[in-house]
């Protein structure tokens, strides 16, 4: 339709649209109906989800079965989906040939369920899919009773979600246990691939499914950070009249990523990378899970470990891992008995050798809360102490890549800038405290660098442990007793009444002296003439070793004597 100009014609056509497209709302009819038919689907709820958590056939095992490479077609789920990973939610419907809309049922649209069984033969991550809230691990603060999305789920809620998170965290899990609680109808796009014109299209069949069934559509827009500011603005009507309910997942800030119209229509929650723990119990009911390798594998401690290692906090990457482990220990176990391709009896054992040969990754003999990682923590400070820059870039990346904590290893470089640096190079301290902002505002594996270059400079820097030595000794001479009272000429003057008590009398202000250094006494009583702060001859403490005693003759000197020291105005 062309743009309108006129007032009268705007009506017109607006009561045309009236017409053509009648209001959202369902009339009484359809509500009392709707109303009937979720009151029973509410009760039938739980065998839906049972069922669609019990409907996987038990897989062979991996040396009896073909492998998935191998393997003429990919095996689909229902309505031709395609399922790939643990949180990759299968695509919303069938594609008209030579078109990207979504086309398919009497509505034109064909909506996902989330409660539609599980192929026996798609990736673990996949059949391990969460089928209830309680069955997703970590995401406590958001799923915890009485959090967020816990009563969007479970009170039937209707607003709109953002889930910023990494990957791997359950974004797309989330968004189909919100669909299938309540019998919405679920439907996805990638914003990879998909445009405005799949947009409306979706909205319009969802409008259909309102107007015709009183049933809301949940929207799932994987990547959505990755819309246009055109794409996204698309999506402000049908959000803001509830025809859908959009969860957007985004990998990104979407405060910045996301334009403000949708943000204020949205609620915003942040997930977070899955702990060891919430790794840990996950891959142990993958192992026990019917769903999952059904008990037919065990899994050593070293190998359950390097598995929470390389998962770093994402549940898709430790299932796959985990299924190409199994994979590997089936053929290690099948090689032994080529002719007799039959499911083994005893549980086949998977282990360090069996993770790393199917990862393609060794792994690194660090605990976090153990022996290694002190140890190697150690001898990374102490290389650096020592100026060896290779060593200590190896134990640098050995704690990287077994997962330490990079602010760990900034707060450990900020000390040792201090502590064996100093003064010798007074730019080591600014730039490791550069680095552990780094590692605060840009993370790994970016943060590497960052961590990388402070340790290089650190090591290569002169060394001195002067500032260590001086401070120890004036708080050794402090916890003997040695804190005098401070010399009157230095006590705070402000006051009305300091001038009678003699406070802040006599004072000279070295900015008045043309060297800017005055002879007056500075420290208690006790404590005159001690030296605490002796500079090295290395790097930027030389200059310093050369002035300090001219600086402490002028200042510990009697009357002029101060202006016979030379160089002191350098």
């Amino acid at each position: 339709m062309s743009r309108l100009s006129s007032g009268p014609s705007r009506l017109r056509a607006r009561a045309h649209n009236e017409r053509t497209y009648p209001i959202l709302v369902p009339d009484a009819s359809i509500t009392k109906s709707v109303a009937a038919r979720r009151t029973s689907a509410r009760h039938s709820r739980c065998e839906h989800a049972l069922w669609a958590c019990t409907a996987v056939t038990h897989r062979a095992p991996p040396h009896t079965r073909p492998r998935a490479g191998a393997h003429p077609s990919r095996p689909t789920g229902n309505n031709g989906r395609v399922s790939d990973g643990l949180f990759d939610a299968p695509t919303a419907g069938r594609v008209r040939q030579g078109s990207r809309g979504i086309t398919d049922g009497e509505n034109g649209y064909d909506a996902v369920r989330p409660d539609a069984p599980v192929d026996a033969n798609a990736p673990l991550a996949v059949r391990m899919r969460p089928c209830t809230l309680d069955e997703v691990v970590g995401q406590q603060a958001l799923l915890g009773p009485g959090a967020p999305l816990r009563r969007l789920v479970e009170g039937g809620g209707a607003s709109s979600v953002l889930l910023y998170g990494p990957p791997g965290t359950g974004k797309t899990t989330i968004a189909m246990l919100v669909a299938g609680a309540v019998g919405r109808r679920f439907a996805q796009l990638s914003a990879l691939s998909a445009g405005v014109a799949q947009v409306r299209e979706v909205i319009t069949a969802a409008r259909h499914t309102l107007r015709t069934t009183g049933e809301q559509t949940v929207l799932f827009i994987d990547e959505i950070h990755r819309f246009s500011r055109t794409q996204q603005d698309s999506l402000l009507g049908a959000v803001e009249d509830r025809t859908v309910i959009l969860i957007g997942a985004t990998t990104e800030n979407p405060f910045f990523s996301v334009v403000s119209p949708l943000l204020s229509r949205s609620l915003v929650l942040q997930l977070t990378p899955l702990s060891d723990d919430d790794v840990t119990e996950l891959l142990r009911r993958a192992l026990a899970d019917e769903r999952g390798l059904a008990g037919r594998y065990t899994l050593d401690d070293e190998a359950l470990a390097h598995l929470v290692a390389l998962a770093g906090g994402d549940a898709r990457r430790a299932l796959t891992a985990l299924e190409a482990a199994a994979d590997a220990a089936s053929e290690t176990e099948a090689a032994d008995v080529p002719d007799e391709p039959i499911e083994p009896v005893q549980p086949v054992p998977i282990g360090l050798a069996e993770v790393e040969a199917a990862v393609n990754r060794a792994a690194v003999r660090y605990d976090r809360a153990g022996d290694q990682h002190y140890d190697v923590i150690s001898a990374f400070i102490k290389s650096i102490r020592g100026s060896d820059v290779d060593a200590a870039l190896h134990y640098l990346a050995r704690m990287i890549e077994a997962g330490e904590d990079p602010r760990f290893i900034a707060r450990r470089l900020m000390v040792h800038a201090s502590e064996d640096i100093g003064m010798a190079d007074p730019t080591a301290l600014p730039l490791a405290v550069a680095a552990a902002q780094v590692v605060q505002l840009v993370g790994l594996p970016e943060a590497r660098l960052a961590l990388a270059q402070a340790t290089i400079h650190l090591a290569a820097a002169p060394k001195s442990n002067a500032v260590i030595s001086a401070i120890d000794a004036a708080l050794g001479d402090v916890r003997a007793g040695k804190a005098g009272v401070v010399p009157p000429p230095l006590r705070d003057g402000h006051y009305a009444g300091a001038k009678r008590l003699g406070h802040a009398q006599q004072y000279i202000y070295p900015h008045s002296l043309p060297e800017g250094v005055a002879a007056q006494q500075y420290p208690p009583d006790e404590l005159v003439g001690v030296d605490y702060y002796t500079p090295t001859s290395r790097g930027a403490e030389r200059p310093l070793a050369e002035r300090l005693p001219k600086l402490r003759r002028a200042i510990r000197g009697a009357g002029e004597a101060h202006r016979a020291e030379p160089g002191l105005d350098r």
